[in-house]
C-alpha cells in the first residue's frame, strides 16, 4: 500500500519577514496565517493524510514553506541546500524528521543549491527548475541521486517566478497545468492545459481524484470541475503574499511501503 504522510511545520511568528523576489511586499495577518495554516492541515487529515509535524523554526520567517527543504522520490529523502542563505537552517528539522520515519537520507552539498519547490515529479519523471534558487550543481546532484533509482530527470529553465511549482504542477493524469504568462517554455511538457489564473497552475493531489487548490483561482476551479475532477479549495491568501502555494505547505510522502 503507498502511504499517506505528509510532513507540515507551524509558521514562525516572523512570517511576515519571509523573502518575496518576484511580486510587491504586502502586510501579512500572522493570525489569519495562523488559522489558514490549521485549515490546510485539517484539510490533508480529512482526506486521509497523515500529518507529521516537523519541529518549528522560529527565527526562520520563511520555515513554513517545507516542502522546499527536501525532495523525495520513492523512500529516498534528499536534503536540499536552499538557494537562499538565510533558508539554510530549516533542513535540519526535516532531515530529523524523515530519518525518523525511515528513509535514506542523501544530501545537496556545496556548490549546490537546491530548492524543492523547483522539483515536480509526475510519475518517474522528475522536472527540476534551473532558475533563481537552484543551481546547474544542483540539478547534477539531484540527477545523480535519483536516476540510479529510475528516474528521468529532465531540467527545465524558470525565470518569470520564485520556483518551478510557482509556475507548472501536474493532474492526477500526468496533464501539466501552467498560467502561460509564468512558464518558460510551455512546449517542454508533454500534455499542457493553460488556466486562466496564476493560482490555478498548483493542485496538490489528495488521491481519489481530488485536487487541493487555492481559493484564489475560481475560474480554474470551475474549469477542472468542468474536466471531471473535485476541487477542493483553501484559502491560502497569507501565503500567497509571500509567493507560496499549497504545494509549499506541505511534503507529501506516497512511497513509504511500511
Amino acid at each position: 500500500m503507498p502511504s499517506k504522510k505528509a510532513l507540515i511545520r507551524r509558521p514562525s511568528p516572523r512570517l511576515a519577514e519571509g523573502l518575496v523576489t518576484h511580486i510587491e511586499r504586502e502586510k501579512v495577518d500572522i493570525e489569519l496565517a495562523q488559522e489558514q495554516w490549521e485549515a490546510y492541515a485539517e484539510t490533508l487529515r480529512a482526506h486521509g493524510w497523515e500529518t507529521i509535524e516537523v519541529d518549528a523554526e522560529d527565527d526562520c520567517p520563511d520555515s513554513v514553506f517545507v516542502e522546499d527543504t527536501v525532495v523525495m522520490y520513492k523512500n529516498v529523502a534528499l536534503i536540499t541546500r536552499p538557494g537562499a542563505e538565510s533558508r539554510r537552517e530549516e533542513t535540519a528539522g526535516v532531515e530529523e524528521a524523515v530519518a525518523r520515519l525511515g528513509c535514506s537520507v542523501n544530501w545537496i552539498w556545496e556548490p549546490g543549491t537546491l530548492d524543492g519547490g523547483d522539483v515536480l515529479k509526475v510519475g518517474d519523471t522528475v522536472y527540476v527548475g534551473r532558475g533563481g534558487r537552484t543551481n546547474a550543481a544542483g540539478v547534477q546532484q539531484l540527477r545523480a541521486a535519483f536516476e540510479p533509482l529510475g528516474a528521468r530527470v529532465v531540467a527545465v529553465p524558470v525565470s518569470k517566478v520564485l520556483h518551478l511549482k510557482s509556475a507548472v504542477t501536474a493532474l492526477p493524469d500526468g496533464t501539466i497545468l501552467g498560467h502561460i504568462p509564468n512558464v518558460d517554455r510551455p512546449s517542454l511538457f508533454p500534455g499542457f492545459l493553460a488556466v486562466p489564473e496564476d493560482a490555478g497552475a498548483h493542485v496538490v493531489l489528495l488521491g481519489g481524484g481530488k485536487l487541493l487548490m487555492s481559493a484564489s483561482a475560481p475560474k480554474t476551479a470551475e474549469l477542472l470541475t468542468d474536466l471531471g475532477h473535485e476541487v477542493v479549495p483553501v484559502d491560502i491568501s497569507e501565503f500567497e503574499k509571500l509567493e507560496g502555494c499549497v504545494t509549499c505547505l506541505s511534503v507529501r510522502l506516497r512511497e513509504l511501503y511500511a
